[in-house]
């Protein structure tokens, strides 16, 4: 899901390079939205592994 959200900042910012504004506004927030998606997934893991309290593997 990072990768999504850094290949649509990169076409973002390609396109504001060459003049798509609507394009790179699109792209940037959809960025915007799967990074922020992808930090709230990795907290809920981060915090359900912690509650399930494993043992990590030696």
């Amino acid at each position: 899901m990072l990768r999504l959200a850094l290949a649509f900042f990169i076409v973002a910012i390609i396109a504001a390079i060459f003049g798509f504004g609507g394009i790179a506004a699109g792209a940037a927030s959809i960025a915007q939205i799967l990074f922020f998606l992808f930090i709230v997934l990795f907290l809920v893991s981060l915090v359900i592994g912690l509650v399930r309290g494993r043992a990590p593997r030696v």
